[in-house]
């Protein structure tokens, strides 16, 4: 059996606004994937460790700035080979080249986003590729069909004006219900910033930003996601902040459920 599921680390934090650091998140999730201290199961009971239907690609290179300019050519070349592309970031930035080489390979889907903060800043101190502006390029650019955000904390004037500018549907944390199901009928991508989940379990991020998702409310979302997901990203894991290693654990244990969620979706 071919990979239907291709991992591909892109270790790039340039874009980042306050802090460097999710560059060394990619080798840190490994890591954490394959730590003694746990298993490679996911709750399924699918055992990732010994199922062909995925395959690690190792990280991409991002060592200069023309590196990001030319991930959407690297992407859109990994998306011809696999059905379905799972990248570890990195800061959110990344999100927005790995969109345009999917949907140069697959056609227009939808995005479920969660995260704390929306990133749909049009320019954000003087840098229309930061990490709090990707979703704005890829709505100006008309990628995606339906932009769904959830977790958010953060809401401004200025990014208000934008969601209603692009028809962006938000769920607010304050307006969070565990019995919400994601259902999309079309092809979906999966964007997971860290920092959607409330700092007290995952410390490790460049944005604190309390009143977040419990760990178990996380991954009872993605348990709970229908739709098929054709791509993902895991973004904005900073290690340089997690000197206990426990948001390494976490990034870990999503990486498992996320990776299992893109193999039983077809």
């Amino acid at each position: 059996m071919s990979a239907q599921v291709a991992v591909a680390g892109i270790p790039f934090d340039a874009n980042s606004s306050f802090l460097r650091g999710p560059a060394l998140a990619p080798g840190k999730i490994r890591e954490a994937y394959r730590s003694d201290s746990a298993n490679t199961f996911a709750e399924s009971g699918r055992d990732l460790g010994s199922d062909a239907g995925w395959t690690d690609l190792g990280d991409l290179p991002v060592a200069s700035p023309a590196d990001f300019r030319n991930l959407k050519n690297r992407v859109h070349e990994l998306a011809v080979q696999y059905p379905k592309l799972f990248v570890l970031g990195g800061d959110h930035s990344i999100t927005a080249p790995v969109v345009r080489g999917i949907q140069a390979a697959h056609g227009n889907f939808s995005i479920l986003h969660i995260d704390a903060h929306p990133d749909l800043y049009d320019n954000f101190e003087d840098n229309p590729d930061s990490h709090a502006s990707p979703f704005a390029r890829i709505m100006e650019e008309g990628l995606v069909q339906r932009l769904v955000q959830v977790g958010i904390r953060t809401l401004n004037a200025h990014q208000l004006q934008q969601a209603k500018r692009f028809g962006v549907e938000i769920i607010q944390m304050k307006h969070w219900n565990d019995n919400h199901v994601f259902t999309f009928d079309g092809p979906v991508y999966l964007s997971l910033d860290m920092d959607a989940i409330d700092p007290a379990f995952a410390p490790g991020v460049s944005h604190h930003e309390p009143g977040g998702f419990t760990s178990r409310q996380i991954i009872h979302l993605l348990h709970r996601l229908k739709g098929r997901i054709i791509g993902a990203d895991l973004v904005e894991f900073n290690p340089s902040r997690d000197p206990s290693g426990i948001t390494a654990m976490l990034a870990g244990k999503l990486y498992k459920e996320m990776l299992d969620l893109l193999l039983r979706t077809s």
